[in-house]
């Protein structure tokens, strides 16, 4: 499934809006990290991986592994705008007995593994991709992971082991929006330079600015499948992308808007949507 950069780029505004509206239904979510990611979500879905929305389990599909498992609301919009499941299954978020809860589980249509323990995606993943390797099929790997958890031991030990194995049927992404729950990543670990740590790991590393589709869309479009290494997105973001008062601001990583925070940010995404619709109309 492919689709023009400017329409991915209304798809992603309709999530954002949608990631908010259930947000504050539920008065439980990772706002923050949920809007920083949803450009890579919504190429990665609309445009880049092989999937049937009708068919989750199709044994061809690409596998994707949420690794930052707290921003599942993302995830579920996504899902929901790709047609995994309705809305009326994603507006049950926070409710009691839903099937949706505040990390990806294998009970959602489209989830392909128990997520949230930050530092074990990546892990899961390598041991996906390695599996294609060896069962000699041609899907592929996504895993997302957050800036923060870069600081977890377990995501080397699989870096090394990707590379051990040549894994160029895996490719890892980072949402590098620069802030964690308690401030940003330079102050409480400093990571930089990722590309450079990676590529020591062997890795086949591309930085791309996180918070223009068309990057990210070129980004993927480039990646070369067969040389024999795995590759690694640092997507540069901004959390709380897309609503003014969120942005960099690192309170929004577990916040929730009162009722006049979320109509400003409603009225905010809102007219983003409406200026794309017009741009497309136009072309």
């Amino acid at each position: 499934m492919k689709v023009k950069a400017k329409e991915l780029e209304l798809q992603s505004e309709i999530n954002r809006k949608r990631l908010v509206e259930i947000a504050f239904k539920a008065k439980a979510a990772h706002i923050g990290g949920g809007l920083s990611c949803l450009n890579i979500l919504t190429v990665l879905y609309f445009n880049v991986m092989n999937m049937e929305a009708g068919n989750p389990e199709v044994p061809c599909r690409d596998r994707f592994v949420l690794s930052k498992g707290h921003c599942a609301e993302a995830l579920y919009v996504t899902l929901e705008a790709r047609g995994f499941f309705p809305a009326e299954v994603t507006n049950t978020l926070g409710e009691f007995g839903s099937v949706l809860s505040g990390h990806p589980t294998i009970h959602v249509p489209g989830v392909e593994v128990n997520t949230g323990a930050l530092g074990h995606g990546l892990s899961i993943g390598v041991g996906i991709a390695l599996a294609a390797k060896m069962d000699r099929l041609q899907y592929r790997t996504f895993v997302l992971m957050g800036d923060g958890e870069q600081g977890e031991g377990s995501i080397y030990e699989a870096a090394m082991a990707a590379n051990q194995y040549k894994l160029d049927n895996l490719v890892a992404i980072i949402d590098r929006n620069g802030l964690q729950i308690s401030g940003t990543t330079e102050d409480i670990m400093a990571l930089e330079s990722i590309n450079q740590r990676w590529s020591a790991l062997g890795w086949d590393v591309t930085e791309v600015n996180g918070d223009k589709i068309e990057d990210i869309v070129s980004a993927f479009g480039k990646i070369d499948y067969s040389d024999s290494h795995p590759h690694l997105l640092i997507a540069h973001t901004t959390k709380g992308k897309g609503v003014s008062y969120m942005e960099g601001d690192p309170v929004w990583h577990h916040e929730i808007p009162d009722v006049e925070q979320y109509e400003q940010a409603i009225r905010e995404i809102s007219e983003s949507i409406e200026i794309l619709e017009k741009q497309i109309q136009r072309v």
